[in-house]
């Protein structure tokens, strides 16, 4: 006798059905074949304790178990709830008339409870476009999975709870509906971060509001206690709030590298991600045996900080070359290649040498010239050149400090910054990739940001003086482009490029902080 059920596996953020055949034989033997890993192989002795807790029967048969596609490798423990049906179906336990209509996923304790896995949230989208009725999953992972409308999703405890499911009784599973109107009112910031509690730093909290207006990369240099940590934590609050679409695929990412909570369903929060500077190149990226998603891809439609910039690996930084230009990863193996998404915003902070304190107006600094130098060549010309704004930050004054002036709410900053991203929308009118001014391509740079004879003959000035490349250029054209969508004005006029400008004046810096420190 033979019996099919259905399960899923994920490749990348993406899943794939995996149909599982369970037919009984003359003998004792158990066979599972179809690629499965040692996780999957351990699941017979979980099975086996399982019925033996719950009164179930193990056939005492031959059962052979195909995973298929066999060419497909099959990884994880989601593997026990299918097969451990397709066993108590293909024995008569459990009837078949309606195993063909829903995918089942969840791990077996050895007492029948269910345990979630990761990946949910893409198994029910592929699930609901292959035409299943439902999913049925542990009850830990069924808010999750219910964010994907038009499919049902039933949350189980036990696998009794499903044998009870199968064999005619409705209500033994829970069914969970996603709300349309619990993402509309969810909240999507910190409420305990607000830019009001930065303490001066105008020109700093000028140079954010761009950088969330046009969605660009931002560096800030500074010695310690500046506010360069205190600063990046807050852009989020100030960002516009994720839609629909981007939730789910930021959900997604987390729910394949396993980072939701049970308790959560949809993510609303713009992901702020800030790694230790001792992060391997793997887990900034992703990859690995069992293929992850890393930081940069769990930081996608948000806010990525690397503190101490100089201090990761030059390796480390060095492969967030392409990511920071094509927004997504390739992570590519012998046997496999994976696309993970990787549009996210990079805020970098660093000190201006080793001690901190060059510049500073207050304390000396201690380091010796060549110590400096090999400081910031820590950071390659070609990652500093895809950073649209540097900018320097001065120790606030005692005065700033201590004064009781009121200062601008995140909430008041945010409202300017939807604005100009309500520009932007109609500008590229939906164009798949170009969401802000920072993803332009070159085609929309000739198009939308031309420049008058004297803002070319500024911009001449600039590159000459501080010997920026063309990606350099392009970089101030669109931060320009930016400037002039926060003041409503159509065009670019001279006074946008200048102050984009100032905001590359680190690519010369970097070198004559060098040079100041010799003489």
């Amino acid at each position: 006798m033979l019996v099919k059920t259905f399960s899923s596996t994920v490749f990348g953020i993406h899943a794939n059905t995996i149909t599982i055949e369970v037919n009984l034989g003359i003998g004792i033997n158990f066979y599972l074949v179809g690629l499965p890993d040692n996780a999957v192989k351990e699941s017979q002795q979980r099975i086996k304790a399982a019925f033996s807790n719950n009164d179930l029967k193990f056939p005492g048969r031959e059962i052979t178990v195909n995973m298929a596609p066999a060419d497909i490798r099959k990884e994880g423990s989601l593997y026990d709830l299918p097969i451990a049906v397709g066993i108590l179906a293909v024995s008569g336990q459990v009837e078949c008339a309606h195993l063909t209509e829903y995918v089942l996923i969840g791990e077996l304790s050895l007492d029948g409870s269910l345990q979630p896995t990761k990946g949910v949230l893409p198994i029910a989208i592929q699930s609901k476009k292959e035409g299943f009725k439902g999913l049925i999953v542990p009850k830990r992972n069924a808010r999750e999975a219910a964010v994907v409308d038009g499919i049902e999703i039933l949350g189980a405890d036990s696998l009794m709870e499903v044998v009870s499911f199968l064999n005619g009784d409705d209500t033994a599973l829970e069914r969970f509906t996603f709300k349309t109107n619990a993402f509309a009112s969810a909240t999507d910031t910190n409420p305990q971060l607000d830019f009001d509690e930065v303490k001066g730093q105008m020109m700093i909290k000028r140079a954010f509001e761009i950088a969330a207006a046009g969605s660009h990369n931002i560096m800030l240099i500074g010695p310690p206690g500046a506010g360069k940590s205190m600063l990046a934590k807050r852009l989020p609050t100030i960002l516009p709030p994720m839609t629909l679409p981007e939730a789910l695929e930021t959900t997604t990412i987390h729910s394949v590298a396993g980072k939701m909570k049970s308790s959560s369903g949809l993510i609303t929060m713009r992901p702020f991600r800030k790694p230790h500077h001792t992060i391997s190149d793997i887990g900034l990226i992703g990859g690995g045996s069992h293929p992850q998603p890393g930081e940069i891809s769990l930081a996608h439609n948000g806010v990525l900080f690397l503190d101490e910039l100089p201090e990761y690996k030059r390796q480390v930084l060095e492969v967030l070359r392409q990511p920071l230009e094509d927004r997504y990863v390739n992570i590519s193996r012998a046997k496999f290649s994976i696309d993970y998404p990787a549009g996210f915003m990079l805020v970098a902070a660093m000190n201006p040498c080793p001690c901190g304190y060059f510049n500073h107006p207050e304390k000396e600094c201690v380091c010796a010239p060549g110590v400096v130098q090999r400081y910031l060549n820590r950071i390659s010309g070609p990652l500093l050149d895809r950073i649209d704004l540097h900018i320097e930050v001065t120790p606030v004054k005692f005065d700033e400090l201590t004064a009781q002036l009121p200062t601008e709410k995140s909430e008041v900053i945010r409202t300017r910054v939807i604005s100009a991203r309500e520009i932007q929308k109609e500008r590229y009118g939906g164009r798949e990739g170009i969401h802000a001014n920072a993803h332009m391509s070159q085609k929309e740079v000739d198009q939308y940001c031309s420049l008058s004879n004297e803002c070319m003959s500024i911009l001449k000035m600039a590159m000459e003086k501080l010997g920026l490349s063309a990606r350099a250029y392009d970089r101030i054209v669109k931060v320009s482009r930016t400037i002039a969508d926060l003041e409503g004005e159509k065009n670019i006029m001279p006074q946008h490029l200048a102050e984009a400008i100032q905001y590359r004046s680190l690519d010369k810096n970097l070198n004559t902080v060098v040079l100041s420190k010799v003489g």
